[in-house]
């Protein structure tokens, strides 16, 4: 009772409660100190755990994250495959059918290709295949949902080609190789040159004129032999193709109209007027041909 009247009516313990403390404060830190311990330590296995499962989440949305970025790459070359296509099939002016590559035929020598699209689209064997560079080469077998592609560079395949510069005509045969066409049957005084462009020239009825087949590769000239051997370099990509273009070529002749109009009866100078009958624009078939 003393002490308690002492401190209420005084302030004289105060002094003495600070040196006790001094004393009594680190036995309290002691005490706490185990619990203190084991709340931290549970608390950093707990952090621990939710970092290494939160890492794995992370490492597992990279890991798809990346293969989506892969897939992204594919469809983006995909699609600028498809684009240089499609430019290419306006350029052309025909009717066009885009196909896909199914399989490519493992036997030695032979350069066949299969594509997802057959009879039921209207495709029919000698059609001239494309891709956005040049000719591939022509459809060699027609089935209802499947087609085979023979290349230009097969053994058994010769184009009619002619020379972009000068019109100088000629065939290129298949050479066995992916990347070689051959020419024959050109003399070794015949006006030819390294780097000429050797375009279809539409002899024959199978390829359309205009195309772009090949390049004249270098080559020395032998007097003593009445051919020189000459090969081309293939425009066409045939090794990384994907997409291929099947052509229906317009093979309508043209017409001239006969029954005079009021304009070319009342102006004789009038150029005459020409018409030309195109097929329809939806996918043709072998009778439409």
């Amino acid at each position: 009772m003393a002490l308690l009247i002492t401190e209420y009516r005084s302030h004289r313990l105060d002094s003495l409660r600070s040196t006790l403390s001094v004393v009594i404060d680190p036995i309290k830190y002691l005490i706490d100190l185990p619990s203190v311990l084991i709340e931290e330590a549970a608390y950093s296995i707990s952090s621990y755990s939710a970092l290494k499962t939160e890492n794995a989440h992370l490492r597992d949305e990279q890991f798809i994250d990346k293969t989506r970025l892969l897939k992204f790459d594919s469809l983006e070359k995909e699609n600028i495959r498809l684009r240089a296509l499609l430019e290419n099939s306006f350029k052309l002016g025909e009717q066009l059918l885009i196909a896909e590559l199914l399989s490519i035929n493992m036997a030695p020598y032979e350069h066949v290709v299969a594509v997802n699209k057959g009879t039921r689209f209207g495709v029919h064997p000698q059609q001239p295949v494309l891709d956005a560079n040049g000719v591939v080469g022509q459809v060699f077998r027609a089935l209802p949902f499947s087609s085979e592609i023979m290349l230009i560079t097969d053994p058994n395949h010769a184009i009619p080609v002619q020379v972009n510069r000068n019109g100088l005509l000629t065939i290129a045969v298949g050479s066995g190789q992916l990347n070689r066409l051959n020419l024959p049957f050109l003399p070794n005084n015949a006006d030819i040159r390294p780097g000429d462009l050797l375009i279809t020239s539409g002899l024959g009825g199978t390829f359309p004129s205009g195309y772009p087949v090949a390049v004249v590769d270098d080559f020395t000239p032998i007097t003593s032999k009445p051919f020189v051997n000459i090969t081309a370099t293939p425009k066409a990509m045939l090794d990384r193709n994907r997409e291929l273009l099947i052509v229906w070529s317009d093979s309508s002749p043209v017409s001239l109209t006969t029954k005079p109009t009021a304009e070319t009866v009342n102006n004789p100078s009038a150029d005459s007027v020409l018409t030309r009958k195109v097929p329809a624009a939806k996918a043709g078939t072998a009778s439409d041909e």
